[in-house]
């Protein structure tokens, strides 16, 4: 795509929720899909409002709510529009129910519940999980129907990662093969492909290195987006996708006992649960597991066999080291135990300097450990489009590509990003993604652990979850 290409898109787009994602998202939708006069913002917040109103489009002050949601978006909505969800707390199956009704494509970039399911203490924490909003989602499903299209969980991660995985295969094919390598067509290829290669684990591996100023202050949460979904995520257990390879079930590990059963989670939130991992330029890290739908999607996409007693599956999960002000926040949440705190702040141009490195690391392969993906610094993000950091434009580019996607194959029902042309795909966000490079590694969870404490280690393969995780 060129700059300032308008997408001969008919319809109008209606985007539900405008902070940071959407702020940054909006500009790349008006400079390559819709023109202004052609949509409208819902959000009730005022500042996101102003925001709003200073690109010249229309907006609505209201929070949807199961009450009232219908009231407010049926006179809103025609045959033909794209919804994109990027709020918090507003309900996806409702949404998209709606937008069927309707006749409406839809977009969003995490399958959500209504406002407080996620820490509600009276809900079972299997239902609280991502596995659970993910099956309630696909639910929807009509096969053999030809229904609007509903792109779930289509940002950065989950959303590119799922496209990063993909090229990273046929990278680590190509390199060892020493040749060119088909294209697999179906899932089943994919799969394969993966289980030829040996991989065993596939993180998301993302270290953000963004600082603002003034940095943070006692009491105050701060990070590069939302502050409310990522305390959201972080509240919900641990998830990932459990490999066929794992010999040692944790001992705070639930197993789904229906759905697609290619996750697990663990009895205690993301934000309390790290794991070792590594990224090209930040090196070794300690991540947090925070739970996301490419943890379950990926590992389901690569499953051959029965899903319950796979013959191949990867092990995948988050790996995120979010900000140091976003960490020190996080500490500083769970010393109050898990209750929020009164001050919030979004940083964006607050930020000095630094730069999100997001990728995919596969390991397990016989060229040891892979990184590819997205090494974007603040500044680059600034020149590339306005109103945004290096974290808000990775996933902008998410939602962009999944949106021309969407009006391009309309009539395509749920779908989830794993489904999507790899390339296609990559080929409309990468201009946005900063330097895009895969890079090899001989990093292991092990590396030099035997120098100081003993900890619970698997010695005799390396890629075992429980050398990975912290204790």
């Amino acid at each position: 795509m060129q700059p300032n290409e308008i997408i001969d898109f008919r319809g109008r787009i209606v985007m539900v929720g405008f902070g940071s994602t959407g702020q940054g998202t909006l500009p790349l939708l008006l400079r390559h899909v819709v023109r202004r006069e052609r949509v409208l913002v819902i959000t009730p917040d005022a500042a996101d409002l102003a925001a709003a109103r200073a690109e010249g489009v229309r907006t609505l002050a209201a929070a949807l709510t199961r009450e009232n949601h219908r009231a407010l978006l049926m006179p809103e909505l025609q045959a033909g529009d794209l919804l994109v969800n990027l709020s918090v707390g507003v309900s996806s199956c409702a949404l998209i129910t709606l937008c069927r009704e309707c006749g409406v494509l839809y977009l969003d970039t995490s399958v959500e519940p209504w406002h407080g399911a996620y820490t509600d203490t009276s809900l079972a924490p299997a239902t609280r999980t991502n596995y659970a909003l993910r099956e309630e989602a696909l639910a929807l499903r009509r096969p053999g129907e030809r229904l609007p299209t509903a792109l779930l969980t289509h940002g950065a991660n989950p959303g590119l990662a799922s496209h990063f995985v993909k090229q990273a295969l046929l990278d680590i094919a190509g390199d060892i093969d020493g040749r060119d390598v088909a294209v697999p067509v179906h899932r089943e290829g994919w799969a394969a492909l993966a289980e030829r290669l040996g991989i065993r684990v596939i993180h998301v591996a993302e270290r953000d290195t963004q600082l603002p100023e003034p940095r943070k202050r006692a009491g105050e949460f701060v990070n590069t987006w939302s502050v409310d979904a990522f305390i959201d995520e972080a509240l919900q257990p641990s998830e990932l996708g459990w490999g066929s390879h794992e010999r040692h079930f944790p001992d705070d590990g639930v197993r789904h006992e229906s759905g697609g059963r290619a996750a697990i989670y663990l009895q205690r939130p993301g934000a309390s649960t790290r794991v070792r991992s590594w990224t090209p330029r930040g090196g070794p890290q300690h991540g947090f597991l925070i739970t996301h739908a490419e943890s379950i999607s990926i590992a389901e996409y690569l499953t051959i066999g029965d899903p319950g007693k796979p013959r191949y599956r990867p092990t995948v999960h988050y790996a995120y080291h979010p900000s140091d002000d976003a960490v020190l926040s996080l500490h500083e949440l769970a010393a109050h135990n898990w209750r929020e705190p009164a001050t919030k702040r979004v940083v964006k141009d607050e930020l000095v300097g630094g730069r999100d490195e997001l990728g995919v690391l596969l390991m397990g392969h016989r060229k040891g450990a892979y990184w590819y993906g997205s090494q974007l610094t603040l500044e680059e993000a600034r020149r590339l489009c306005p109103h945004n950091s290096a974290t808000t434009l990775q996933v902008a580019a998410g939602v962009l590509a999944g949106c021309v996607w969407a009006i391009r194959n309309p009539d395509r029902d749920v779908v989830e990003p794993d489904q999507l042309p790899h390339d296609e795909i990559l080929a409309i966000a990468r201009p946005y993604l900063g330097e895009m490079l895969g890079v090899y590694g001989d990093w292991t969870p092990l590396a030099d652990r035997e120098w100081l404490f003993r900890e619970p280690i698997d010695p005799t393969d390396p890629w075992q979850f429980l050398n990975f995780r912290v204790f």
